[in-house]
């Protein structure tokens, strides 16, 4: 799938689409704390298409 995403471009919108997205599986498959910035990464790179993003997205996101 063709991401016109661009993590520089990011609105807030996105930010609360990506961080619902983080919750439910996390609650769901119980994820454990050290796992969440890995999964808030990987969210982050396939909504955007690139791993090259704002740190403060990820602590946010987490």
């Amino acid at each position: 799938m063709d991401n016109d995403h661009s993590a520089d471009a990011i609105s807030t919108f996105d930010c609360n689409i990506l961080r619902d997205a983080f919750r439910t599986p996390v609650i769901e498959m119980q994820l454990s704390e050290d796992q969440w910035q890995a999964y808030a990464a990987h969210l982050i790179l396939d909504y955007t298409g690139n791993s090259d993003f704002d740190p403060a997205l990820l602590a946010w996101i987490v």
